[in-house]
């Protein structure tokens, strides 16, 4: 039986003990590999990473902690790999790009920095991300403090008709990115 994680009660929901072992070994496999030789797992699909529900499972919380841990090492080796290979100002030149171009989109005006999802269907609730997106401008373009465990956990309400689910996750893991980049 697999102590990796706490779980929950056996009433209770968490994630599936054996999606979230395998893909533990395959990023165990994917951080000792060569690195020139190509891996499934990287900073990105960390992030990106999602566990089907089961009574008894992990616990989420537990969970989740660790890969923003294993995302944070991973993001580390990355950026080394890349500087070692083409120097700081080719890695810093590449985040400074990405930065710009969050900016270009979040300049925009209020309602109009995304695409709206159809008037049926559910998106982010355009004043949420509004919002949250003048906090960004002012991490970048001001320095404001913002940690990269702000823009992991924010959250939006739905709304018929709003901006894009897929845009806005898009222009949050550009803002991970270049937060970790610039560590």
């Amino acid at each position: 039986m697999s102590t990796t994680f706490p779980r929950t009660r056996a009433s209770r929901r968490g994630y599936s003990i054996d999606q979230v072992e395998d893909f533990l070994e395959d990023a165990r496999q994917a951080y000792t590999a060569d690195p020139n030789a190509p891996v499934a797992v990287n900073s990105t699909t960390i992030r990106r990473m999602a566990f089907d529900m089961q009574k008894g499972g992990y616990s989420a919380e537990h969970v989740d902690a660790a890969l923003e841990r294993l995302e944070d090492a991973f993001a580390t080796r990355e950026r080394e790999r890349v500087v070692q290979a083409q120097g700081d100002e080719a890695w810093y030149t590449e985040a400074r790009t990405i930065a710009q171009e969050i900016l270009n989109r979040l300049d925009r005006p209020d309602g109009h920095r995304f695409d709206h999802a159809g008037f049926l269907a559910f998106g982010y609730h355009p004043h949420d991300v509004d919002a949250f997106a003048v906090r960004l401008i002012g991490y970048f373009k001001e320095g404001r403090p913002m940690s990269i465990e702000q823009v992991r956990t924010v959250g939006f309400r739905p709304k018929r008709g709003g901006y894009r689910e897929a845009q806005v996750d898009l222009l949050l893991d550009a803002v991970i990115n270049v937060m970790l980049a610039v560590r």
